[in-house]
């Protein structure tokens, strides 16, 4: 095969590479997934059968815990979710955390510390993880570049633009940086998505 031949190819699978979902394990048919955050997993501007954990419970077929508190920064987080894993029992572990860093202005290295360690602990008690990213806010929310980072490193499947399309448009939202009932269905149907790409559903 001469050079003409090979190049066409090299960039088709240069291709496939950048597109292509980190896999999950299929998660059977007890398993349960725990959704881990802060207001956005809780299902602020909405009610509680509203929120993306209970609409996801109800596409992908699986329990699905609601574990976010409103207001919790990374660092918080971080210290509760050893005894939410414990109580939980989770198979798959969504962690969408870092909005109220940004609200805060808090140093965006420590959150990246904070969210590494919190995947690191899932994955050391063999819990897959699927990774949320929130937006930081401006005239153009969007995410750090941080969580595609993580993911790279982790090889973790990312939803990285849901929240920034759903808090783009005001339809979908509650206020400034809240879905609203569609929007959280928005969001549940991302990471149903994601999941089905992955394998895990």
């Amino acid at each position: 095969m001469n050079l003409r031949n090979i190049l066409p190819i090299a960039l088709l699978l240069v291709v496939a590479a950048c597109g292509k979902v980190p896999a999950l394990p299929p998660l059977d048919g007890n398993a349960t997934v725990l959704a881990f955050g802060d207001s956005l997993t809780f299902g602020t501007g909405a009610n509680l059968a509203e929120a993306y954990p209970a609409q996801l419970q109800g596409l992908v077929g699986h329990k699905v815990v609601n574990a976010g508190v409103p207001g919790e920064i990374s660092e918080d987080g971080l210290a509760r979710l050893p005894a939410v894993l414990d109580e939980a029992g989770p198979k798959l572990l969504i962690l969408c955390h870092g909005g109220n860093d940004f609200l805060r202005k808090m140093d965006e290295a420590k959150t990246i510390a904070n969210l590494r360690a919190m995947i690191r602990l899932a994955q050391s008690r063999r819990i897959a993880v699927l990774l949320v990213a929130t937006p930081k806010p401006g005239l153009l929310p969007a995410p750090p570049d941080f969580y595609a980072e993580l993911a790279k490193e982790f090889s973790l499947p990312l939803e990285n633009n849901v929240l920034k399309d759903i808090l783009g448009d005001n339809n979908l939202k509650s206020d400034l940086v809240h879905p609203n009932a569609a929007g959280y269905r928005k969001m549940a149907e991302a990471v149903a998505k994601l999941l089905k790409k992955a394998g895990a559903v």
